[in-house]
């Protein structure tokens, strides 16, 4: 499978897109915004250099692409304007892969550019805004070229499948599942944690020659808790839906057990690891935030909690549905076929109202490149 060419958002403004369907990426952001905020400060206290060049890695599409840009330069031009000195340039890139619906992203232009302006005045410097489409696991950018890199809930997805997960005739490793599971064999576990690690590591060594000696890094993405059950809860969803449809004769059982997620969620300490391995990078904060998988539904939590109705259930998981299905349809298409994708999330949203309410963990990490 090559991920670079299949793994994309939703594209377009639709009932469907990443655009209308990413509240969840957004409360991330939302979280981690103070982290962003203090690096920008700390970065400006040393130096304000006249051409301020921010990364976004791995932005997608719709409003969240613009978000954390958008805090990072508003801070710029305060800092600018409490010292008494005239606001530096900005160039700000767009990184996500070649499929990524940029479109929809330069669309928003025209109001984000008015948005900054609003009570500027002289204190609004220059802002360019450009795409560079390419992995994020090698070089995107000239040599130090970068003051500021920001990456949210991107960096979970994986450069490529692990290998290993089949045997030397091809049968399948993780038979009846699509990731690692309560139920998979130990060796499932330590090829994704493999892939994980190159891919990590590769990450920190093209940005380690990009970004300026000072400059500022901050990464969100999915993590495990030390109790990882709720890691799972995306990949057993998905699980158990596709296994219904083979029940139904929709899909052959041989479509799922050759299907394996190019996503791995790392604890703390693996991450924490290999940026102590690299060097390049001194670790300034580490912090671990939960989310509910159905943020976006009115406040919903369950027949249990607050007097939620069986109504605010299936809102739930429809919710969750929407979410999953705005990122991982594109991916999902290439291998089982566009035919299944409306009864495939249907069932994913009956089974996500009918379990447990569940969070997921991220990981926010502030780190400054070494000299």
């Amino acid at each position: 499978m090559e991920v670079k060419n299949i793994l994309n958002m939703n594209g377009g403004t639709g009932e469907m897109s990443y655009a209308k369907n990413s509240a969840l990426q957004n409360a991330v952001l939302s979280t981690a915004k103070p982290i962003v905020k203090d690096a920008t400060l700390d970065l400006c206290r040393t130096t304000i250099p006249e051409r301020f060049c921010i990364a976004e890695l791995g932005c997608s599409s719709g409003p969240n692409a613009l978000f954390m840009i958008s805090e990072i330069i508003k801070t710029v031009y305060e800092r600018c304007h409490h010292m008494g000195r005239p606001a530096p340039e900005i160039q700000a890139h767009l990184n996500d892969l070649p499929g990524n619906d940029f479109n929809t992203v330069f669309g928003l232009l025209p109001a984000f550019y008015r948005n900054l302006s609003e009570g500027k005045g002289s204190h609004l410097g220059p802002c360019f805004v450009a795409a560079m489409p390419g992995s994020f696991y090698g070089r995107l950018f000239p040599s130090k070229s970068l003051h500021f890199v920001h990456s949210s809930s991107s960096l979970h997805w994986l450069s490529k499948v692990p290998q290993g997960l089949s045997a030397s005739d091809n049968t399948p490793l993780n038979k009846g599942r699509v990731y690692i599971s309560k139920t998979s064999p130990p060796y499932v576990f330590r090829a994704y944690l493999a892939q994980f690690q190159s891919d990590f590591s590769q990450f920190l060594k093209s940005r380690s020659e990009e970004i300026v000696v000072g400059g500022r890094m901050i990464l969100t993405f999915m993590c495990r808790k030390s109790t990882d059950t709720e890691s799972y809860y995306m990949w057993d969803l998905l699980t158990l839906s596709l296994n219904e449809l083979v029940l139904e004769g929709l899909i052959e059982e041989e479509k799922v057990d050759s299907f394996n997620a190019p996503y791995f969620a790392p604890s703390l300490e693996e991450i924490k690891w290999e940026i102590q391995k690299e060097k390049s990078f001194a670790l300034e904060c580490m912090k671990m935030i939960e989310i509910d998988w159905d943020t976006g539904v009115d406040s919903c939590t369950t027949g249990e909690e607050k007097g939620c109705s069986s109504i605010d259930t299936l809102k739930s998981g429809k919710r969750v549905a929407m979410t999953l299905r705005a990122g991982l349809e594109t991916m999902l298409i290439n291998h089982f076929g566009e035919e299944i994708m409306d009864q495939l999330f249907e069932k994913m949203g009956n089974i996500a109202g009918s379990m447990k309410r569940a969070r997921f963990a991220d990981v926010v990490i502030s780190t400054v490149r070494q000299g």
